[in-house]
Parts: C-alpha cells; structure tokens; sequence
C-alpha cells in the first residue's frame, strides 16, 4: 500500500486521517514490525494489522485519536494471549498518528518521494463476462492489468484503478511490446485467437501463459504449438485449465476469484525464486 498517497488523499477528502503501525512485534503476531493501516474519520480503512481483536481495537483508538484532534503519537501494547485472548500469543506495540489538513503540504512531498507500488504487469486478453470478473477481483491485489480485446464496446464504462482498457484491432501484437516479466492470460472470444495469442506468448517465454479452456482444448492446441515449432518444455508451462484445480465451479466470479489465487501463487513462487541464492536455484 502507498501509505502517504493514501493519507494526502484522505486528508484531502475527509480533512483527517490516522496511520496506525506496528512499531514492534515479538514473538508470534499477525503481522511485523513496519506493517501500516490507515484509517478515515469514519471508520474505514486501508491495508491490515492482522485482523482479530487486535485490529478492531486498533480501529477504535485511531478513530478516538481522530476525533481528539491532531496530537502528539499514541502507543499501545499488546499481549495478544492476555488482552486480547488471540492464540499467536506474542507481544506487539502500536504508534497511532493523527493527520489534517495541516498536514497536507507534508503528506505531499512524503506522497512524491514514496516509491510507486510494485505490481506485476498482467496482460488480460478477452473483455468477456469472466475477464470483467476478473478485473475486479485483482482490482485490490498488487497487479497492473492491460486489458485487451478487438471489440467495440466490449469494456463496461467502469473500471478499476489498477486497470488499463486496449482496443485493438490486433490484440496478438501486444505480446510484441510487453516487457518479459509480464503474466499473459487469455481468454478471447475467438479460438483461432486465443491460439495465436497463445503461441506467441508462449515462444516469448513468459514467467506466466494461462488460457481458459477444458482439458480438450489444451490438447487441440498442443498438438498446433508442436505443429508450429514451440519447444515441448515451453508448452509443459501453459496453465490450462486456468485457476486453483480444487475450486471446480463454472460460475464467472467463482473461475475470477481461483485465477487470481493461482495468480496470486505464481507471484509468490517467482518472488521467493530471485531471493533464493543462485547455487540453491541452480541446484533445483
């Protein structure tokens, strides 16, 4: 979450704002130290401590402090077993800050030097009654969406902030200027579509290819990749059928929310792939 945006933002709307932090964990908490929430005078809030009492309690001091008036910082500590009887049984200590319109030229230059958010690039080919669903399921996780489809009026006239529309006549050559960390996700209205769409992306070799469809249609389509020359290891990575394979439902927002947890997964996975050492990776 970028905090100082967030609270300029705020602070600008609502005239006030608070930022509640853990200054401190030990032990077994929630969340670690660093972790921030901000909160609006009336209750609502952006990003987390860790849910449970701990946050509820949290929730209420912040907006008591907001209610006060700017002051000076406030802490809080927390044994979660005794006070709060959460099972994670560790120590945590909270600062509460309070934030106006005062505070708005601050809150600005801390917004302009706050790095942008690291979200990864997901092209999302097909404007479909399941691509809407999936938009807005991914419109809070850390994803930067160019949604793609060669049809008129095919995006409804909302649409999330993380969330960039192309209309295009030739939706495949977007694989051309994507960069080569980017997920690719397709899911046209046409086959032969999906099937160029998907070879190419396939032969640029993406950390991510999925492509909605049965596992019949994978097999059609593997035997066109290996007709067109994309190396076997290269086909072995398409995941297809999309989404987690427990989750069987058919519903558009049911498939919307198993894709993006296998998104969500395989972002996980890369992450912690470039942080291990390069003999581990090397090593498998």
């Amino acid at each position: 979450m970028t905090v100082w945006r967030r609270l300029a933002e705020i602070v600008a709307e609502h005239g006030a704002a608070a930022l509640v932090t853990v200054q401190a964990a030990v032990g077994s908490t929630p969340r670690p130290a660093g972790t921030r929430m901000v909160v609006r005078p009336d209750g609502a809030f952006h990003g987390s401590i860790g849910g449970g009492q701990l946050e509820w309690q949290a929730l209420a001091a912040a907006r008591a402090a907001i209610a006060r008036g700017k002051g000076p910082a406030r802490l809080i500590e927390k044994v979660l077993g005794p006070d709060l009887g959460q099972c994670c049984g560790g120590r945590v200590t909270l600062a509460i800050e309070t934030f106006d319109a005062g505070d708005a030229e601050r809150l600005a230059a801390l917004a302009a030097a706050e790095p942008a958010e690291s979200r990864t690039t997901l092209l999302l080919f097909g404007a479909g009654h399941v691509g809407r669903a999936l938009v807005l399921a991914l419109a809070p996780l850390p994803f930067a969406i160019g949604w793609i489809d060669s049809r008129q009026d095919a995006f409804p006239a909302h649409i999330p902030a993380n969330t960039s529309p192309i209309h295009t006549d030739d939706p495949a050559a977007e694989i051309g200027r994507a960069l080569p960390d980017a997920f690719v996700l397709v899911m046209t209205h046409d086959h032969p579509l999906d099937l160029a769409i998907t070879a190419e992306a396939l032969a640029r070799g993406f950390p991510y290819v999925g492509l909605i469809g049965s596992k019949t249609k994978r097999a059609r389509f593997e035997k066109r990749f290996r007709a067109l020359g994309i190396a076997a290891e290269r086909v072995q990575t398409l995941a297809c059928p999309i989404g987690v394979p427990q989750i069987r439902g058919k519903e558009p927002a049911v498939i919307a929310a198993s894709v993006a947890a296998q998104l969500l997964a395989e972002r996980e996975r890369i992450a912690e792939s470039a942080a291990m050492p390069v003999h581990r990776r090397a090593s498998g």
